[in-house]
């Protein structure tokens, strides 16, 4: 059996930690250029060295991301970027665009380099490709079906990864190559600014009546024709582990700490059982699941893994998340007087039973007995705002410890 990665998403340094201490083997970030989410927080190289420091202390790797479809104006700036990384010494780069994967052979020629979905690669002779310029991985298009998956690592050296797409967000156009937000409002998805459209609610407009809008109701709040739901693989951790994928990825570098947190350790729980055998897995499948179930999503599907997906994959009647907790903070530091330290993300108040998720899976019931802000005052709520303060919630609290609340 091939050692299986699970692969994390890192928006910031702060998410980049959570991945790492709730169970990430691997994290993948973006710079402040060329990767393909322009409205995440990104790293500055600062916060890159940093983050990659405390990654490999930790023994977790970090790959950046350089996954644009270059034009002529990128391929200058994207080698001097490749010599800004040298530095920061990443595991690997991900790539999709020829150009600029010769560009980081010959300015990175020791650092690995995985080849992007946004490449396309839906069989083993483009895993071949690859492999021969070489690449020691390809992230599969999430086009893809178990079935296709096996065949290709039958087909491919054995040295070569098959890194796939498990769980998030998934794209209505083929492997994520969608032209409609440049379309319509300029914003280049393929350069990292999409406005996600396919989000968007639509109506008809008949040829013959110009300016004349046409609901298509599915419900009284309309219809959206290309929202897809969240991909979620979770269960089928055996199948993915027995088809030969080395690398299983999590969608998310926008996500917040709560959710990759809570994404991860599910995940890695998950890995760790069905290793330990089919028993315990089976035994500890409804603790996955509801785990799952309680980070930020837009319902679940599993893609095209069992075959081509049909109507079920997509929500008609809303765009909106499914949201049943509220990311409070992450522990910082303790003090000896009982007291947190936590950057406040969501309003909460004294009196206020709160849950604490600990990396190791359990979560802890506990109540808010006191609230004070940094400069020492105490105060009876924690307003909506982006402030330090300091949180009194019994025993038993550490570092990295992460506060939420249940919504009813």
């Amino acid at each position: 059996m091939r050692d299986t990665e699970l692969l994390m998403p890192a928006g910031s340094l702060e998410v980049l930690k959570t991945a790492v201490i709730y169970g990430a083997d691997a994290v993948y970030l973006g710079g402040e250029a060329f990767g393909l989410r322009a409205k995440a927080h990104n790293f500055t190289s600062e916060d890159m060295r940093q983050g990659i420091k405390f990654a490999h202390s930790r023994g977790v790797r970090v790959y950046v991301t350089a996954n644009i479809l270059a034009h002529n104006r990128d391929l200058d700036e994207v080698e001097g970027y490749f010599e800004e990384l040298k530095a920061a010494g990443p595991d690997a780069l991900i790539i999709s665009d020829p150009g600029v994967f010769m560009a980081a052979r010959r300015i990175l020629p020791h650092t690995d380099i995985h080849i992007s979905t946004q490449a396309n690669n839906t069989n083993y002779g483009t895993y071949e490709f690859w492999h021969g310029l070489g690449a020691k991985r390809v992230v599969s298009a999430r086009e893809l079906s178990l079935a296709e998956l096996r065949e290709i690592r039958q087909r491919i050296p054995e040295d070569m990864e098959i890194e796939t797409f498990v769980h998030g967000a998934m794209c209505i156009s083929y492997s994520g190559r969608c032209l409609l937000s440049n379309y319509f409002t300029g914003r280049d998805a393929n350069q990292g600014a999409c406005t996600h459209p396919c989000r968007w609610k639509y109506a008809l407009v008949e040829e013959t009546r110009p300016g004349e809008y046409m609901p298509v109701f599915e419900n009284d709040r309309g219809t959206f024709i290309f929202n897809s739901k969240d991909l979620c693989m979770v269960e089928h951790i055996p199948q993915l582990i027995e088809a030969g994928i080395d690398s299983l990825k999590v969608e998310g570098r926008m996500k917040t700490a709560l959710y990759v947190a809570t994404v991860a350790r599910a995940y890695r729980r998950a890995i760790d059982d069905w290793k330990k055998g089919r028993e315990v897995f089976d035994r500890n499948l409804e603790w996955y699941k509801e785990e799952i179930g309680k980070c930020t999503n837009r319902e679940f599907t599993t893609g095209f893994f069992f075959g081509k997906p049909g109507s079920d994959a997509h929500i008609y009647k809303s765009s909106t998340y499914v949201k049943n907790y509220t990311y409070l903070g992450t522990v910082e530091e303790t003090d000896e007087n009982g007291l947190v330290k936590i950057e406040q993300k969501n309003k909460f108040s004294v009196g206020e039973t709160i849950e604490v998720m600990k990396p190791d899976g359990r979560n802890i019931q506990a109540v808010v007995q006191e609230i004070r802000s940094e400069d020492g005052k105490r105060q009876e709520s924690a307003p909506h705002a982006r402030q330090v303060i300091y949180v009194n919630l019994g025993d038993g609290l550490e570092p990295y410890d992460i506060l939420r609340r249940r919504e009813v």
